[in-house]
């Protein structure tokens, strides 16, 4: 019989209060020793848009490594909400300020009390391009007289803060509800802007208390559509203090996302200067093991 390597995993709702709603992301607490095929062979067993691996670090508190279904990211905004909600919630995480290591960098994390975590971005870059509208609009099934109405005032950009994103701006919700896009079209517009994906957002939000209203699209990552995403809101935070888009900047960027994939969740974003923090709630859906095979033996996992 195969020998197999049993390790905690757990499928954790970020940017919610709710199981079953916000963004899925796998966390896997104990990550150390597992080589990157291991983890790549988990995050696709797992199946959500990223899983988040916990492993010792000489530079920070711990090192987390980030895995969609099909690749490695370098950051993931909601998987680490979701892993230190979870290490919170399981009482191996106090409240404070820590330190994780990255792709990109050692990043702070501040958890309060009450379980919200605020996750330091990494330095934004914002980059205004040039589109054609025309083509962005085939590519994600929107009225390209959507994007011109608005572009006029806010230019389309690239913007990051650790995961580059094509940020597009469109004037009414209904445009950004009844987008259907098209994942090659869409591969290739980012790919054609070094973006992991396009992030497609209104001021015409569905709450009163939020700023805006968004969708991300990431097939190139594996992902057709991610519900809920906290890295593209820290990007588009930054995107917008830099586009001047607001008379009086807000203390807080309120970024609601997921309703259309009945999965509502919301993304506060601070932006103070070059400082941009993403934060939120995280909530436990699933807490379970996964045999993984040895290094050596077959990539097939057994639940």
């Amino acid at each position: 019989m195969t020998d197999h390597d049993t390790r905690r995993v757990a499928l954790v709702d970020a940017f919610t209060t709710e199981p079953l709603a916000g963004n899925a992301a796998g966390v896997v607490p104990d990550a150390d020793d597992l080589e990157p095929d291991q983890q790549q062979a988990i995050a696709r067993e797992l199946s959500v848009s990223e899983t988040a691996f916990l492993e010792e670090s000489d530079d920070a508190d711990r090192r987390l490594t980030y895995y969609s279904p099909t690749q490695e990211v370098d950051l993931c905004g909601h998987a680490t909400i979701a892993a230190h909600g979870f290490l919170h919630d399981d009482g191996a995480l106090d409240a404070g300020t820590h330190t994780i290591e990255t792709n990109v960098g050692v990043l702070d994390v501040e958890v309060v009390e009450d379980g919200t975590v605020w996750m330091t971005q990494d330095t934004p870059s914002v980059q205004p391009v040039d589109v054609d509208y025309e083509r962005v609009g085939d590519a994600l099934g929107v009225d390209p007289a959507a994007f011109q109405d608005v572009g006029a005032d806010l230019q389309a950009a690239v913007a990051s803060t650790g995961l580059p994103f094509l940020v597009v701006p469109v004037n009414f919700l209904e445009h950004v509800g009844n987008a259907d896009p098209d994942d090659a079209a869409v591969e290739a517009l980012a790919d054609e802007h070094d973006a992991a994906g396009v992030y497609l957002f209104t001021f015409d939000a569905l709450d009163a208390d939020s700023t805006l209203h968004a969708r991300a699209f990431c097939p190139g990552l594996g992902v057709s559509e991610d519900p809920v995403t906290g890295t593209a809101s820290g990007a588009v935070g930054a995107y917008l203090r830099q586009a001047g888009a607001f008379t009086d900047f807000p203390d807080e960027v309120v970024c609601e996302q997921g309703h259309y994939l009945d999965r509502p969740g919301t993304v506060r974003v601070r932006v103070d200067g070059g400082d941009v923090r993403v934060g939120g709630r995280a909530v436990l859906a699933l807490d379970g093991e996964l045999r993984v095979p040895e290094y050596e033996s077959d990539d097939i996992l057994e639940v």
